[in-house]
């Protein structure tokens, strides 16, 4: 058990500390794997869930969000979560809780662990972006903001995907988290790539929580069949 799914994405984070872009002015690249800290919760939790070799199928978002992914390193994890499995705390974090709730509500009614066994979670563009407005204030951005920014970091998102397939990634089928930009790009990028057989949109779980928190359930259901879907 050395090269491990816990090895490789170790391993893999290890590369993405090394990414440095100059991005267009006005945004700022996020990148947290390069902090001991980090190093050492993300050691703790995939130490946790991922010391094996089981196939997983990847769940996949857009980007980090500043103040989310980017400071904690552990896609779709929040620091309260975290700090109960590492027992390290994580200052400067703030995730939207209504959001990170759903999510978790969908993974316990799966099964914790059993989730973590047959699923990795992670972004199309794996570090955090900000746009820096005119008056010097960071707010979250996403890789698909305009033409520019998405052609700029078009070798690293296929780069980093099929680094990320290299994990032990089940290809059969791919979960994309937000049914609409994330979606389209990743399903133009797949047909020309062919990097998985198929692409499931889920609704983003802020959109849900947001505009549709009276039909939760309906949208808890939705991810559980997904997720329960086998391989044709």
């Amino acid at each position: 058990m050395n090269n491990t799914f816990y090895k490789r994405v170790l391993e893999y984070n290890q590369y993405l500390s090394k990414i440095n872009i100059d991005l267009p002015k006005g945004y700022k690249l996020i990148n947290p794997y390069n902090k001991e800290q980090i190093n050492k919760i993300t050691s703790v939790f995939y130490n946790k869930y991922y010391n094996d070799n089981n196939p997983r199928r990847l769940i996949i978002g857009s980007s980090p969000a500043r103040r989310g992914t980017a400071v904690t390193g552990i896609p779709f994890e929040d620091a309260d979560h975290l700090q109960k499995i590492t027992g390290i705390s994580i200052d400067n974090f703030y995730i939207n809780k209504s959001s990170s709730n759903f999510l978790y509500e969908v993974i316990e009614k799966y099964g914790t662990e059993k989730f973590y066994s047959k699923f990795y979670m992670n972004f199309v563009f794996p570090l955090g972006i900000v746009k820096v407005n005119s008056d010097g204030r960071e707010v979250n951005s996403n890789y698909y903001e305009n033409k520019k920014l998405k052609n700029l970091l078009f070798d690293t998102i296929l780069e980093s995907l099929k680094k990320q397939i290299e994990l032990g990634i089940d290809t059969s089928i791919v979960y994309c988290i937000g049914s609409g930009e994330n979606y389209n790009y990743l399903l133009e990028l797949n047909n020309k790539y062919h990097l998985f057989n198929k692409v499931i949109p889920l609704e983003h779980p802020r959109f849900i929580m947001q505009y549709n928190s009276k039909n939760k359930d309906f949208y808890i259901k939705k991810y559980l069949d997904a997720f329960n879907e086998e391989r044709k």
